[in-house]
């Protein structure tokens, strides 16, 4: 798998993606990206428009390449696009775009002798043939709408949140949030500040909220602190700092959880950090309601009884992997269609088969998919002897 042998292909144009092929290439390894629009990080320039990364600058370059200090402290969407194209041609990224991969299967005899372990079947009936692949598509792929009850028959505009972009098209008017999640929250905040006449955030389980930063302590840098400490220390550590942080919502309608931060965060659930919407609920700009049950014509019924009738019902109810297509044959998903492992472990299934950027980790998701591309570097590079 040198410079000279059949490339290693990579799955994905993002962030995960060119991190690892820039860490392969700096290994003498050679690798292609394949991106199936036709530029790279793709799904970021899609983002809502006010978007900044919720961690450091400093904790979220790629490897090889910094963020420039011009972008600031919390990198806005536009800026991170811009450093994902320099990132690209600064490391010479062979991109492939307008490539997709639909399914991966294990190379027969002949075509494993010809250098190929595995074989990508993917649009335009191409066959292409690889050593080792790097499934990098992305955490957030594949937009999750729920199938609530009566959903296709509810008069007002309905949508997902991956279509929301800026709060200019709902000035005015009524908007239910789905969702209380990062996006969820922040959208809430921006239609609050945009203009909407009024803003309601539905929510079945209370997040944990904490400050982006306290004091001009980045809340990411405490998450990498304690990754590896017991998930009970943590939590009793995190509970009596988010008190003094962020105000008792319960009385607005949003209360403490139960549970600890670290055990929400391990169970899947990370921490809302606050850019907008505590200010917002206090205000009453944003009115914290019961999870969406149902809809019916042009009502929503929610968990606790209560009707709403919102003109405008923005889903910011998550997404999927996107993997079971792909990989779901080769047994290396798990029943959320997650892979098993991912950075530098493969599953016994599938040898030379790597996955990055597949977790939501506390610490930050750009700061793990960057070590774990050089992760990925060293056990290929190994692997090719």
């Amino acid at each position: 798998m040198s410079d000279s042998g059949t490339p290693v292909h990579i799955l994905g144009a993002g962030p995960g993606g060119l991190a690892t092929a820039a860490a392969l290439r700096e290994r003498g390894i050679s690798a292609v990206v394949l991106e199936r629009s036709d530029t790279v990080g793709s799904s970021w320039r899609g983002h809502y428009d006010r978007l900044r990364l919720h961690t450091a600058r400093t904790h979220s370059a790629l490897p090889g390449l910094p963020i420039p200090r011009a972008y600031g402290r919390w990198v806005a969407r536009d800026d991170l696009v811009r450093y994902l194209e320099r990132y690209a041609a600064h490391h010479r990224i062979e991109v492939a775009t307008g490539v997709e991969v639909h399914r991966l299967e294990r190379a027969d005899g002949a075509q494993a002798a010809e250098g190929g372990q595995w074989v990508l079947h993917a649009n335009g009936g191409r066959r292409l043939t690889a050593p080792a692949v790097v499934v990098a598509t992305g955490y957030n792929h594949t937009p999750h709408l729920p199938d609530w009850p009566g959903r296709d028959g509810f008069t007002g505009e309905l949508l997902h949140a991956s279509r929301y972009r800026s709060p200019a098209p709902y000035a005015g008017r009524d908007v239910l949030v789905v969702g209380a999640g990062n996006t969820g929250a922040e959208i809430a905040a921006d239609l609050a500040e945009g203009g909407a006449e009024r803003v309601r955030l539905a929510v079945r389980t209370p997040p944990h909220i904490l400050r982006r930063s306290t004091l001009g302590w980045p809340s990411q840098r405490s998450a990498i602190l304690c990754r590896r400490l017991p998930v009970r220390l943590v939590d009793r550590m995190a509970a009596p700092l988010t008190k003094l942080s962020v105000p008792d919502l319960t009385p607005y309608g949003l209360p403490r959880p139960d549970a600890g931060l670290y055990t929400r965060a391990r169970q899947g659930a990370v921490p809302v950090l606050d850019v907008g919407l505590v200010d917002a609920v206090l205000q009453g700009k944003v009115e914290p309601v019961a999870a969406v049950e149902s809809f019916e014509d042009g009502k929503v019924l929610l968990a606790d009884g209560d009707t709403v009738t919102p003109e405008v019902v923005i889903a910011a109810t998550g997404y999927r992997r996107g993997l079971d297509e792909l990989v779901g044959h080769l047994g290396v998903l798990d029943s959320r269609g997650v892979p098993r492992v991912h950075g530098r472990r493969t599953h016994p299934a599938a040898p030379a088969l790597y996955f990055n950027g597949f977790s939501n980790p506390l610490s930050g998701g750009l700061r793990e998919l960057a070590l774990d591309a050089r992760r990925i570097a060293r056990a290929v590079a190994r692997a090719a002897g």
